[in-house]
Protein backbone atom coordinates (compact mmCIF):
# COMPACT_ATOMS: atom_id res chain seq x y z
CA UNK A 1 0.00 0.00 0.00
CA UNK A 2 3.01 2.25 0.95
CA UNK A 3 4.48 2.04 -2.76
CA UNK A 4 0.81 2.38 -4.21
CA UNK A 5 0.36 5.78 -2.46
CA UNK A 6 3.81 6.88 -3.75
CA UNK A 7 3.35 5.83 -7.03
CA UNK A 8 0.14 8.11 -7.25
CA UNK A 9 1.83 11.28 -5.43
CA UNK A 10 4.16 10.88 -8.26
CA UNK A 11 2.12 10.90 -10.84
CA UNK A 12 -0.41 13.66 -9.63
CA UNK A 13 1.87 16.38 -11.50
CA UNK A 14 0.79 14.12 -14.77
CA UNK A 15 -3.00 13.54 -14.42
CA UNK A 16 -5.61 16.66 -15.15
CA UNK A 17 -8.16 16.61 -12.45
CA UNK A 18 -11.50 15.81 -13.96
CA UNK A 19 -13.93 16.18 -11.03
CA UNK A 20 -17.21 15.00 -11.44
CA UNK A 21 -20.08 18.35 -11.06
CA UNK A 22 -20.70 17.97 -7.18
CA UNK A 23 -17.00 17.32 -6.78
CA UNK A 24 -14.12 20.90 -5.89
CA UNK A 25 -11.50 21.26 -7.73
CA UNK A 26 -8.18 21.39 -6.41
CA UNK A 27 -4.80 22.34 -7.24
CA UNK A 28 -2.92 19.54 -5.44
CA UNK A 29 -4.49 16.26 -6.20
CA UNK A 30 -5.14 13.70 -2.99
CA UNK A 31 -3.92 10.22 -4.09
CA UNK A 32 -7.35 9.44 -4.19
CA UNK A 33 -7.95 12.18 -6.88
CA UNK A 34 -5.11 10.98 -8.63
CA UNK A 35 -6.83 7.28 -8.74
CA UNK A 36 -9.71 8.74 -10.40
CA UNK A 37 -7.95 10.75 -13.11
CA UNK A 38 -5.78 8.11 -13.95
CA UNK A 39 -7.91 6.27 -16.03
CA UNK A 40 -7.38 8.41 -18.57
CA UNK A 41 -3.88 8.54 -18.13
CA UNK A 42 -4.20 4.68 -18.57
CA UNK A 43 -6.15 4.50 -22.21
CA UNK A 44 -3.67 7.27 -23.98
CA UNK A 45 -0.70 4.59 -22.90
CA UNK A 46 -3.14 1.27 -23.58
CA UNK A 47 -2.16 -1.74 -22.96
CA UNK A 48 0.77 -4.13 -23.35
CA UNK A 49 -1.20 -7.10 -24.61
CA UNK A 50 -1.67 -7.17 -28.62
CA UNK A 51 -4.97 -7.42 -29.89
CA UNK A 52 -6.72 -10.81 -30.52
CA UNK A 53 -6.07 -12.82 -33.49
CA UNK A 54 -9.06 -13.67 -35.80
CA UNK A 55 -9.69 -17.80 -35.94
CA UNK A 56 -11.29 -18.32 -38.76
CA UNK A 57 -14.20 -20.80 -39.09
CA UNK A 58 -13.96 -24.71 -38.62
CA UNK A 59 -13.66 -27.24 -41.13
CA UNK A 60 -16.59 -28.96 -40.52
CA UNK A 61 -17.81 -31.80 -42.43
CA UNK A 62 -15.35 -32.78 -45.23
CA UNK A 63 -17.54 -33.11 -48.70
CA UNK A 64 -18.40 -36.14 -49.64
CA UNK A 65 -17.86 -38.18 -46.59
CA UNK A 66 -20.61 -40.47 -45.29
CA UNK A 67 -21.83 -39.56 -42.20
CA UNK A 68 -23.36 -42.20 -39.75
CA UNK A 69 -26.06 -41.78 -37.06
CA UNK A 70 -24.94 -41.88 -33.37
CA UNK A 71 -24.56 -45.73 -31.49
CA UNK A 72 -27.96 -46.38 -28.56
CA UNK A 73 -27.05 -47.91 -26.40
CA UNK A 74 -30.64 -49.23 -24.12
CA UNK A 75 -31.38 -47.62 -20.82
CA UNK A 76 -30.27 -49.48 -17.54
CA UNK A 77 -32.83 -48.82 -15.04
CA UNK A 78 -32.34 -49.80 -11.42
CA UNK A 79 -35.37 -50.22 -9.37
CA UNK A 80 -36.10 -51.31 -5.53
CA UNK A 81 -37.51 -54.53 -4.43
CA UNK A 82 -39.79 -55.36 -2.19
CA UNK A 83 -39.06 -57.76 0.33
CA UNK A 84 -41.11 -61.06 0.76
CA UNK A 85 -44.20 -61.07 2.66
CA UNK A 86 -43.11 -64.17 4.27
CA UNK A 87 -39.41 -63.56 4.36
CA UNK A 88 -38.00 -62.69 8.11
CA UNK A 89 -36.12 -60.26 8.99
CA UNK A 90 -32.42 -60.54 9.86
CA UNK A 91 -31.24 -59.03 13.04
Amino acid sequence: MPLLTWQLWLARSEVQDSPLPWQRSSANLSPGGTANAFAAVLAVIGSPAPPPKPRGKSPGWIPGQPRSRRIRYPTVRKHFKKPKVGAKESA
